[in-house]
């Protein structure tokens, strides 16, 4: 399971290193890809797997069901570790996420969202001072 914050940087050529702690879950191959909320999401291989099922799954006559699949899978790319345990995340992914230097890593149980610092801090403030209202919402789920 991932979880935590992390702070990190990439470097000039669109390198960041993992979390120690998690890059033993990802030594066997991970899935880097465009995510929601101006992130991206880095998977281990085989939640990617269970991601692309349920994706395939989708109803195909459904335009949001096929916008989301491209999302998710268009934007794609294997994540390779290094021996210092980064990965380069590619230019056009940068871009979509809003990635510049300092980025901040987090811990979503089944997947890693990588944001960058400034939109981190302020998604993360905003959800704090919702915090009472989300978790009214979310009495409805059972949580």
């Amino acid at each position: 399971m991932f979880i935590g914050e992390y702070k990190h940087t990439i470097d000039d050529k669109g390198r960041v290193a993992v979390p120690v702690k998690f890059r033993a879950d990802l030594v066997k191959g991970a899935v880097v890809t465009r995510g929601l909320d101006s992130s991206l999401f880095l998977l281990p291989s085989e939640e990617w797997g269970k991601l692309t099922d349920k994706l395939a799954s989708l109803p195909l006559g459904q335009a949001n069901s096929r916008a989301f699949a491209r999302l998710m899978l268009a934007g794609a790319m294997d994540a390779m570790l290094d021996k210092q345990g980064r990965f380069i995340i590619p230019e056009y992914l940068r871009q979509y996420a809003g990635l510049r230097k300092n980025i901040v890593i987090v811990g979503v149980n089944t997947r890693l969202e990588l944001w960058d610092e400034e939109a981190w801090m302020a998604y993360s403030a905003k959800t704090q001072a919702d915090a009472g209202a989300i978790a009214e919402q979310m009495g409805g789920l059972g949580i």
